[in-house]
């Protein structure tokens, strides 16, 4: 028995936002959306191919922020309660707390934008965008075997790098692969990748290159082609094989020049991508850095928090 997938938009900003419905016996949605996309979305969405949003049984989340598991709430109420809800532990304690979300801003973008309300900005946010802070039914490590029945199962790969919880999902037996977010090619609207973890982002793309091997890949938002053009998000393996190698020679050329400017020791000057300027002009990065999720100096500040580390390990070493 094979599983259909269909893709589930819902609208937001200029681009919408996309889950994904496995149709099994125990059906599966893959991500949520925000607040108001069960309703808006997948309940039309699922209608119009003659399936009950009462029916889903499972709800994967592929990694904890706003834009996927903003809707989870919202759509397990409408599951009458029943579905059963899997986060990577961790990436949890978004599902868990609203506050979350506003911490990681401040200990991680948020240091280089200079917005004085930017903590209020994430408090409003998060209250409109979240539907409710749950507990969620299922953690996850990667390694695990969830059954859809009918001998539909599908398996946990953790994927760490664009958040240290973020996971794939594969339709075993088929190769559908569903990343959310941890294949970012160029970005999305923003034009620059974003991740936290810079080796671990490395490290996750030649394991899905290398080992998973993608018959369909299922992302998250439309990222882009060096030339701008949307990659789309249902992936034949052709172009999921083009966009994880893509992915991994933009993660080189974005390390080499973060890399570089740490190594010369950073200067605050007026530039709205200062301390990173010279990145920018090494990479010819010339978009808002600023505009929300701010993909630039949420990398950026990975490869700093990973140099930090690094060094802290060689002095370790080098006393040990």
């Amino acid at each position: 028995m094979t599983a259909a997938v269909h893709p589930l938009v819902s609208p937001w900003g200029r681009f919408g936002l996309y889950s994904f419905f496995i149709d099994a016996p125990e059906p599966a949605i893959v991500d949520t959306g925000i607040a108001t996309s069960p309703a808006e979305g997948m309940v039309p969405a699922l209608e119009a191919i003659g399936r009950r949003i009462e029916d889903v049984r499972w709800i994967l989340l592929t990694h904890g922020h706003i834009d996927h598991i903003g809707g989870a709430h919202a759509l397990w109420e409408l599951t009458g309660r029943r579905a059963k809800v899997v986060i990577h532990e961790a990436d949890a304690p978004m599902l868990r707390s609203r506050r979350a979300h506003v911490d990681e801003y401040l200990a991680g973008r948020g240091q280089y934008l200079g917005d004085l309300e930017g903590e209020a900005k994430q408090v409003a946010a998060t209250n409109a965008v979240i539907s409710g802070e749950m507990e969620p039914s299922m953690l996850v490590r990667g390694g695990e075997t969830i059954s859809l029945g009918g001998g539909i199962t599908v398996s946990v790969h953790p994927v760490p790098g664009h958040t240290r919880g973020s996971v794939a999902y594969v339709i075993d037996g088929q190769n559908d692969v569903f990343v959310g977010d941890a294949v970012q090619v160029h970005g999305a609207a923003n034009g620059f990748p974003g991740y936290v973890d810079p080796a671990g982002y490395r490290a996750s793309l030649e394991y899905l290159r290398d080992e998973i091997r993608p018959r369909h890949l299922y992302l998250g938002h439309p990222y882009r082609r060096a030339d701008g053009t949307p990659y789309g998000v249902e992936l034949n393996a052709d172009d999921a094989r083009d966009a994880l190698m893509e992915s991994l020679q933009i993660e080189a050329r974005v390390s080499d020049a973060a890399c570089g400017c740490l190594a010369a020791g950073l200067t605050e000057t007026d530039s709205p991508y200062s301390p990173f300027v010279p990145v920018a002009r090494e990479l010819g990065y010339d978009r808002d850095p600023t505009l929300e999720p701010s993909p630039f100096f949420t990398t950026m500040n990975g490869y700093r928090s990973q140099s930090t580390t690094t060094s802290f390990q060689r002095s370790v070493h080098n006393h040990g």
